[in-house]
């Protein structure tokens, strides 16, 4: 560990800021945000003669002055503009290094690629055909049928809700819906290896090929492949079906039929879209997304979207031929799945360029030939700005600090043996550079303190543990009933039998309030003496909160089992949960994307975890306290994650920081800790308390057993202030 210390001026003022180069400079613009409320992405940072700082090899060769400078209006321009030329980052010796490359490799194209356009016509052409299906209405109509829709468009709208976007546009609702889609296929959609036996469900293998009959041909399979039952010899017929009305159906097949039945879903809910034909054997989709201007890549095998370098850094593929064909166009998009342009050009020796380049434009002025021409200049002006955004991105730089994983679908020794596999320590797509992100907590919070009413009066009426227990337990089946039913007209009604549990719920009813107005609920008399319970207002906000409050109603009830006799000695932490500080800024020291990011350890569900993919032999994570206020840390929580004990926590420190994180003071520090089970929750009293902090941070030393995997992981981190 090496600190160092900055006098940072900005606007009038000069901080003193100890940098921890262990860290590393995110951390450092950390600070600096803590310090001066210039978000990180929003700061330059000079040095001697103004000198850009932008990493940690430029910090090591400056003095020890630095100027922050807050971006906006004509700096937040030019500090654009920058970011753009860093990003193509290329020197004009490396710019000219890869044009000779280039250049070298159409030389030798001439040599070895033929004129004769018929080869890729055979490889492209039925792929045309196949396309123009997805523009079928009965296809289109037998597609929507199969999905939940209501529940993918609640997953989606939840999504945003996540991010506190609670007033989405359509364009951004249509965003999360197609990505809530790619996830759901996913899940719906087998993949086949070898198919299980017809007969007794039993391991098949392959017995070779075989003629399609009349009913498979029908739907486009001209292959079938055989396997042999590995017990009772049946065989079992795996035809490879091209109808994508014949694969909603099956709901199985290898890539050729996930994408040609996921395409199918897509243009099924108006995204447009194209399938994408690896010529080195693979198949994908994507997308046309209005909110990022430009197309968008999705691989419903791998569920993954948005990183088209996968095949090339991922599964470390030796592309040539990427090709989009849509209804009303076809078009080469190599460029946009590579970064080593030259040496998948001297790979494609099947045709030369301009005789592929003539080919699909030919194919593209076929499939508009009935198009207005206003339909057309729109398109023609669409493909002129992709091939301008893949050009630029070609020789951009490669964002190193995103890991993409190899392939996983498929049989493992298959992978091998098409060398995209990579271990499964390392097979997740994840990122060592965290931006700084805002906690969408609030209602969690709220949640935690809701009970503290309700247990009072469960004392106040009952101190029995059993029947304490007996009445949350009716307030979990009316939360349960609400779940079941529509998430935009959420409603249900309670008839309260005569036992004492019914009514000790009908006598503090009243003290559920303050729980049902966190979850956007109300209660209303009904007829017959019932209890209505229903929306309040937003929906969402309701199917954000309801995953948190069931499993606080968990904990709650473990709690009071844990409890002698429940009395008012009893209404204290960890029974009662109040104080938990939220809506604070997290930085990490690295994240698994999408689903295991920094906030997930503060979203108060177990269906969430923080993890880092690098993090077994030491991570770290900081919290700010919203506004920046000084607040005295007396405890904390720990849950266990859903799965992989060995990635649990075993040792760490806790620190807190009077100054935004420039120096950092002992809390508390845990050795040899052990979760005994998953969603396990371990709370800890501050050691030393008194200590006013605006930040804090949790440094991860050890998990439990480092040399089984590299990553760590955690369920959920609760802190808690005074009530001073």
């Amino acid at each position: 560990m090496v600190v160092r210390r900055f006098a940072v001026s900005h606007n009038d003022s000069t901080f003193d800021v100890d940098y921890d180069t262990d860290d590393g400079f995110e951390v450092l613009k950390y600070q600096l945000f803590s310090l001066t409320s210039v978000p990180p992405d929003q700061q330059k940072i000079l040095g001697r003669d103004d000198q850009i700082v932008s990493d940690e090899s430029d910090l090591a060769s400056l003095s020890d002055k630095l100027r922050l400078v807050s971006i906006d209006g004509i700096e937040e321009e030019i500090a654009a503009q920058e970011k753009e030329m860093s990003e193509i980052a290329m020197s004009d010796e490396e710019l000219a290094r890869i044009l000779q490359a280039e250049e070298e490799a159409l030389m030798m194209q001439q040599f070895v690629a033929s004129e004769n356009k018929e080869q890729v016509e055979q490889r492209i052409r039925p792929y045309v055909n196949q396309v123009l299906m997805y523009e079928d209405p009965n296809r289109q109509e037998m597609a929507r049928k199969t999905v939940p829709v209501d529940k993918l468009v609640e997953k989606a709208l939840i999504s945003l809700g996540r991010e506190g976007n609670f007033s989405p546009t359509k364009v951004e609702q249509d965003n999360a819906f197609l990505l809530q889609l790619l996830f759901w296929f996913k899940q719906s959609f087998r993949w086949v290896n070898a198919p299980p036996c017809d007969s007794c469900g039993n391991e098949t293998r392959n017995q070779g090929m075989g003629v399609a009959n009349s009913s498979e041909t029908l739907y486009g399979a001209s292959r079938v492949e055989l396997y042999r039952c590995n017990s009772c010899s049946n065989i079992t017929r795996f035809p490879r079906y091209n109808d994508p009305l014949k694969l909603l159906e099956t709901r199985k097949g290898r890539c050729g039929e996930w994408a040609n039945c996921f395409t199918l879903y897509c243009r099924a809910f108006g995204y447009d879209s194209r399938l994408i034909l690896d010529f080195t054997d693979h198949v994908w989709t994507e997308c046309f997304s209005p909110s990022l201007g430009r197309w968008m890549h999705l691989d419903p095998c791998e569920g993954i979207y948005g990183n088209p370098l996968l095949y090339e850094k991922g599964w470390k593929k030796s592309l040539n031929y990427v090709i989009a064909i849509a209804k009303d166009g076809v078009h080469d998009v190599t460029k946009r799945y590579t970064r080593k342009w030259p040496e998948v050009l001297s790979r494609r020796n099947i045709t030369s360029e301009p005789a592929l380049s003539a080919f699909l434009s030919d194919i593209t002025r076929e499939l508009r030939k009935k198009l207005s021409a206003e339909v057309i200049s729109a398109l023609d002006e669409r493909d002129r700005t992709e091939l301008d955004v893949i050009e630029r991105e070609l020789y951009s730089k490669d964002d190193a600090a995103v890991s993409l994983p190899g392939r996983l679908s498929g049989d493992k020794d298959w992978r091998i043996a098409r060398s995209e596999f990579v271990s499964d320590e390392k097979n997740s797509l994840s990122s060592s550079s965290c931006p700084v992100r805002r906690c969408i907590d609030d209602h969690v919070t709220k949640i935690y303190s809701a009970f503290s009413p309700v247990l009072s009066k469960l004392i106040e009426y009952s101190p029995s543990k059993t029947t304490a227990v007996e009445v949350l337990e009716i307030f979990r089946k009316i939360l349960v009933d609400l779940k079941n039913s529509p998430f935009r007209t959420r409603r249900t009604s309670v008839n309260l039998v005569s036992s004492s549990s019914g009514g000790i719920f009908s006598k503090i009813l009243a003290s559920f309030s303050q729980l049902l107005d966190a979850l956007s609920l109300k209660s209303e008399l009904g007829l017959n003496g019932s209890i209505d319970v229903c929306l309040a207002s937003d929906p969402v906000r309701t199917s954000v909160a309801l995953p948190v409050v069931f499993h606080a109603l968990d904990d709650v009830i473990y709690n009071i089992g844990q409890c002698a006799r429940l009395d008012s000695r009893s209404l204290s932490w960890p029974l009662l949960k109040l104080n938990r500080l939220c809506s604070g800024l997290v930085l990490a020291s690295g994240e698994e994307l999408p689903f295991g990011i920094a906030t997930c350890a503060f979203d108060g569900t177990r269906m969430s975890k923080w993890e880092e993919p690098n993090g077994a032999t030491g991570c770290w994570i900081i919290y700010q306290v919203a506004g920046n206020q000084m607040v005295e840390l007396v405890a904390y929580e720990l849950m266990s994650a859903n799965d992989a004990p060995e990635r649990d926590p075993k040792d760490w420190v806790l620190e807190g920081s009077e100054n935004g994180g420039s120096s950092w003071h002992l809390l508390d520090k845990q050795t040899s800790q052990m979760f005994d089970k998953r969603f396990q929750r371990k709370t800890f009293t501050v050691s030393s308390p008194g200590y006013l902090a605006n930040a804090f941070r949790l440094r991860f030393l050890a998990v439990r057993d480092a040399n089984a995997n590299s990553r760590f992981q955690i369920g959920s981190i609760d802190l808690y202030a005074s009530s001073s």
